[in-house]
C-alpha cells in the first residue's frame, strides 16, 4: 500500500490534543476522518509527536498507508476538503518509502512558544499567546535558557506522568526572541531537541519567565536543573502559547 506523510497545521483550543481520545475530538481523529472519505480501509495514522489539549501545530508531520496510489498534491487538497470546517489544514502530501515512519524516522522536534508582555486584554491573539502584564528582561531569560543547552537530567521539567524510558535528554537549542510591538513586547522562545519530555518546553517557559520578571536569577535556573526534582521548577505555562512549529528528517519528504 501507498504510503504518505502529511505536514498538518491547526488551532488547538477546539481539540483534547493530537492523539485519539474516547468521547472527546482530537486533531488526530479529525485526520483520520477525512481520510476515510477517500479511503474507507485506513485504520490510523502516526504522527511525529503528539501535542496536549490547547497546543497549536504549525507543521506537525504524520503517514498513512491508502490503497490508492494518490497524487500528492491531489491527495492534500481532498483532505483539506473533508476536513472543513475543523480548524486544521494539510499543508503538504508526500509519498515516501514503505518503511519510512513520521515518529521514528524523526531526527528532531522543533517547538516555539509565544509569550506576550502587555497589560491590556489580548484580543486578537486570544488563545494564541500566554500573556502576562509586567515587563521582562529578555537578556536575562536567554542568560537562564543557556544554562539548559546540552545533555542533562531534565526530571525537574518533566511532567509526573511523563512516560518516557529516560529524563535524560539532549537540549540543542533554546533561543528568546524579542519582538518590540507598538502596544507591547513578545517573546518567542525556539527550542529545538530529537525528543522531548511531557510538559517540558512549557516547563522552561514557565522557569524563564520567572527569571524575566526578577523572581529568579539563572543560577537558580542551574540549581533546579541540578535538583533532579519536579518541585523545584518553576510554573508551568499554559498551552495555549505552544506550538509544535517543525520535524526534521534526514531527508526532507516536502523538499521541492
Amino acid at each position: 500500500m501507498p504510503r504518505f506523510a502529511l505536514k498538518i497545521e491547526y488551532h488547538g483550543a477546539p481539540f483534547a490534543g493530537w492523539q485519539r481520545q474516547k468521547e472527546q475530538p482530537s486533531v488526530q481523529q479529525a485526520v483520520e476522518q477525512a481520510l476515510r472519505k477517500l479511503d474507507p480501509t485506513v485504520d490510523t495514522i502516526a504522527a511525529a509527536g503528539r501535542t496536549d489539549a490547547g497546543v497549536h501545530g504549525l507543521a506537525q508531520v504524520a503517514h498513512c498507508d491508502m490503497v490508492r496510489d494518490w497524487d500528492p498534491f491531489r491527495l492534500s487538497e481532498a483532505l483539506n476538503h473533508h476536513l472543513k470546517p475543523a480548524p486544521v489544514a494539510i499543508l503538504a502530501a508526500a509519498r515516501v518509502a514503505d518503511d519510512w515512519h513520521a515518529r521514528f524516522s524523526a531526527t528532531e522536534r522543533r517547538y516555539m512558544f509565544r509569550l506576550l508582555a502587555r497589560r491590556a486584554p489580548v484580543t486578537h491573539d486570544a488563545g494564541l499567546v500566554w500573556q502576562v502584564k509586567q515587563p521582562l528582561d529578555g537578556a536575562a531569560m536567554q542568560a537562564g535558557a543557556d544554562r539548559l543547552l546540552g545533555h542533562h537530567d531534565f526530571t525537574t521539567f518533566r511532567s509526573t506522568i511523563c512516560q518516557a524510558d529516560s529524563p535524560m535528554k539532549t537540549l540543542d537549542e533554546l533561543r528568546v526572541e524579542e519582538i518590540a510591538r507598538s502596544d507591547a513586547v513578545e517573546y518567542r522562545f525556539h527550542v529545538r531537541a530529537r525528543s522531548f519530555l511531557h510538559n517540558q518546553v512549557r516547563s522552561f517557559v514557565g522557569t524563564l519567565e520567572r527569571v524575566g520578571a526578577g523572581a529568579w536569577t539563572p543560577d537558580d535556573v542551574t540549581a533546579a536543573l541540578n535538583a533532579r526534582n519536579r518541585a523545584a521548577c518553576g510554573p508551568v505555562c499554559p498551552p495555549q502559547g505552544l506550538y509544535l512549529a517543525g520535524v526534521g528528517y534526514k531527508d526532507d519528504p516536502f523538499a521541492p
